[in-house]
Order: structure tokens, then sequence, then C-alpha cells
């Protein structure tokens, strides 16, 4: 076993199987729909926590003029090949600017949550509410905190040139403070020797109650139930949720 180490910067080649699982089509349509719903009109678009640009592929073929922010250099080579006419910017998603508004932010995949504690998570917050247009729209999923269960973990395998991959991921959360994390595990089997990575990231705690009021000074707050598929109210229940906010 090899020491644990930053999984997103070491095997960035490896990310797209990590997140091979993930329905994108799904996901991209869904909230283009709730922008269509709920947003001004406009198709100018900035992806936080961009990746390798999956979303945004879906969205510039929608149609949209889309940008992608990540703070990780080699994910956005990979996303420069995937989207060569979009912009990327490296940067924090707990603090940037951009000269001209967007219509539509998005953050998927929990990225919401790589804000490391609750003064990031309000300043993430501060920067989405700068960067819109009137009416723009934020678009995210998060996972409340309260629902945690540390001994569920999400595993899929996928094949590669490389070997036969195995990953999982799951959250962890001590049951107090404003920090929880997101542990990560990838082994490659090639040729029948295994060889396993493992990282831990540091990740914002907060309850949907909680995340609703941080959000309410600066948007107006829908929450949904965590399905692309459907436009279906948060039951309050549900410990994954998809959150619409509109800049007012």
């Amino acid at each position: 076993m090899q020491p644990s180490n930053k999984l997103y910067t070491d095997l960035s080649g490896y990310y797209d199987l990590m997140c091979a699982d993930i329905d994108y089509p799904e996901q991209s349509s869904g909230v283009r729909r709730l922008n269509q719903l709920f947003g001004n009109g406009g198709h100018s678009h900035l992806d936080l926590a961009c990746g390798t640009g999956p979303h945004m592929r879906h969205f510039l073929d929608f149609g949209y003029q889309s940008q992608g922010l990540d703070i990780n250099q080699p994910m956005l080579d990979k996303a420069k090949m995937r989207c060569p006419e979009a912009e990327f910017t490296l940067g924090d998603i707990g603090s940037f600017a951009f000269d001209q508004p967007f219509d539509l932010i998005t953050c998927l995949l929990y990225s919401i949550h790589y804000s490391s504690d609750i003064d990031r998570l309000k300043s993430c917050i501060t920067s989405v509410h700068d960067a819109l247009q009137a009416n723009g729209v934020f678009c995210f999923n998060a996972v409340d905190k309260n629902e945690i269960n540390n001994n569920l973990f999400v595993t899929h395998t996928a094949e590669h040139q490389d070997g036969a991959f195995t990953f999982s991921s799951g959250w962890d959360y001590r049951g107090y403070g404003e920090q929880q994390s997101l542990k990560l595990c990838m082994t490659k089997t090639t040729h029948n020797v295994s060889e396993t990575w493992k990282d831990e990231h540091p990740m914002v705690a907060v309850g949907f109650d909680e995340l609703a009021q941080l959000l309410e000074p600066c948007f107006e707050v829908h929450i949904f139930e965590h399905d692309y598929g459907k436009i279906e109210p948060w039951d309050g229940q549900s410990g994954n949720a998809l959150f619409v906010c509109v800049k007012t």
C-alpha cells in the first residue's frame, strides 16, 4: 500500500474513471431545466470546481457560454482538451471574481463542501452572489451533516488500459463542529498485483437549515430532492438535496 497522497493531483489522469458511475447527461439536463424555470433566460455559465469539465461539455453543447474554475491545474489541462472552446481559471471557490457576471453558476458533485469551514463557505456564497447577473441562478448539491452515515461507502469498478480499478468514497462526520471529511480509496490491479491509494479531504459540515440561513440574505432559496430527473421539493428529511438559489 502506498502512503496517503492527493489523489486529485497525483492521479488526475484517473479522475474520469473515479466518476465513471456519474450520470453527467442527466445531471446537466436537470440543472438546465431548473435554470430555465428559475433563471433570467441568459446563457453565460460558470462551473465551480469544474474538474475535467464533463458538466461543462454538456452545457456547451446546450448552447451556453461556459467557463470553468478549479484549484487543480492538471484537472484544468484535461478540461481544456474536453472543452477547447471554453475559458478556464485556476482558482479557489472560496474566493473568486470575474469581470463579466454570469447567468448561471453551478457547483456540482458536492463540491460546495470544499469550502473548508463556515467562514470559507460564507466567502464562497458572497463570491457567487457578486459574480451573478440579476436574477441569476446558483445551483449546487449538498449533504446534511446531521444525516451522514460514517459506515456508508459508495464503490464502483472500472476497466482501463492500465488495469482494473476499484474506487470507494464516503463521508465521515464526528457528530459536532463544522468540519467533515470525504474519504477516498483507489485500488489498481495489474497482472494480479494491486496498489492502493487513500486520501482524505477536510470539508465544511453544515445542516440544511443552517445552509439555507447562510444563503437567504443574498438569494431566494429553493431546495429539491436529490433527483436530477425530477423536480420534487425536499421532503425535509433526506440527507442529500439540490439547492437552486436565485440572486435577489
